[in-house]
């Protein structure tokens, strides 16, 4: 029923959104310049037509964080849904090092081995930081850019100031412990009621996986995106940032610097919404993203 890759705790997701997304998750071997070995990397194609739309998740996250979004997208284009180099289900190899650089590689050879042709990059908190990474190295690939409440602007995860032998391990393993992560979700959604037990466990699959925990602390000390946000103003592709009015995670300032820094950029606020509105508020958001589409395309 699901693919042999996946925990055995997949049995006990209960939302049709959820089960159906983990039924399709696959894993493709992806060749880059990073080790020898291909990569088996962990995706979710839906839908047919053009452009292709691309979704990055967000920071100690996976596919199943686009699990009420994609659908909706792929009624109308073919959508990728894919776990970045050291996330979700994603092989995690011990020779690769977690960096936004290696993400960037590999991202790009995965762009290039399954879909090499310009797409619609959508990224979501971190995964909206990796997308500009993406856009300002490789502007061929990226023929329109979404930012739902992205960092870039932002620092890096409090967590990282404790990736520090031997904290490294004591952090993650706080990290890992069900009530702090269901904090965690009650700060990212404006209605506590849709953080169930499903998407509890839709959050925390991937922490079952080998070198979840390496990965995590050897990104973390890498810093991460912080050198991002004085290039953000570099970005030439339409842009269209997305953002819940009641963003805990990241505030709301943020959303305001990204339409200033981008000269080719609209806003949409959702209402009502928190960090994630793709999960929150997905028909609202599935919207927007559409008619920025539909009116960029050729």
């Amino acid at each position: 029923m699901y693919p042999s890759f996946l925990p055995a705790t997949i049995a006990h997701l209960t939302e049709a959104t959820s089960i159906e997304l983990a039924k399709q998750i696959q894993r493709q071997a992806i060749s880059t310049p990073l080790r020898s070995a291909a990569i088996a990397t962990s995706l979710v194609q839906q839908g047919i037509g053009n452009p292709p739309i691309l979704l990055l998740h967000g920071f100690d996250s996976s596919v199943f964080e686009f699990r009420r979004l994609q659908p909706l997208l792929a009624a109308n284009y073919v959508t990728w849904n894919l776990d970045l180099l050291g996330f979700g289900f994603t092989d995690r190899p011990v020779d690769v090092p977690f960096t936004p650089d290696s993400i960037k590689t590999h991202l790009y050879h995965t762009w290039k081995t399954l879909i090499d042709q310009p797409i619609v990059l959508i990224g979501a908190s971190m995964g909206g930081a990796a997308a500009i990474d993406f856009a300002l190295t490789y502007p061929e690939a990226v023929k329109q850019l979404i930012l739902i409440d992205s960092a870039g602007f932002a620092a890096g995860p409090e967590i990282g100031k404790f990736l520090i032998p031997p904290l490294g391990y004591l952090a993650t393993e706080f990290l890992r412990r069900p009530g702090v992560r269901r904090r965690v979700s009650l700060q990212a959604y404006a209605d506590p009621s849709l953080v169930t037990a499903d998407a509890e466990l839709c959050a925390a699959l991937h922490l079952q996986l080998f070198g979840w925990q390496q990965a995590l602390i050897a990104f973390t000390k890498s810093n991460g995106y912080n050198f991002l946000a004085t290039k953000i103003a570099q970005i030439t592709q339409p842009t269209l940032i997305i953002w819940g009015d009641r963003d805990r995670i990241l505030g709301i300032a943020d959303a305001e610097k990204f339409t200033a820094a981008l000269p080719h950029s609209q806003l949409v606020w959702v209402p009502n919404c928190g960090h994630v509105p793709h999960l929150e508020k997905p028909e609202i958001t599935a919207a927007a993203i559409l008619a920025f589409i539909g009116s960029s395309s050729d």
